[in-house]
């Protein structure tokens, strides 16, 4: 991966953490949210509810569909990262 990649990865990361924390109105800053740490439970806390209000934002945000029914949902949902990883493999052009 080149320094462009990782830089527009982070700079992916860092949107997405900024739409999640307005979408969910939470109490820590984007730059907070560790992009390895897991957004269900333990991590960042959030509930299958937090999750399809993220789904909504991301899949109009950035012209993609998430399915609720994927079997793919908990591993593109297990983290900021993975989520990320997600969104720049399949966005809208």
């Amino acid at each position: 991966m080149t320094q462009g990649n990782i830089q527009n990865l982070d700079a992916l990361q860092r949107e997405i953490a900024q739409l999640m924390v307005k979408a969910l109105n939470l109490e820590v800053s984007a730059d907070e949210i560790d992009p390895d740490q897991p957004l269900y439970g333990k991590g960042l806390g959030l509930d299958s509810i937090d999750i399809l209000e993220i789904a909504l934002v991301v899949s109009k945000h950035y012209g993609l569909q998430l399915k609720a029914d994927s079997e793919d949902n908990h591993r593109i949902f297990g983290s900021l990262r993975s989520l990320s990883d997600y969104v720049a493999a399949h966005k809208a052009a």
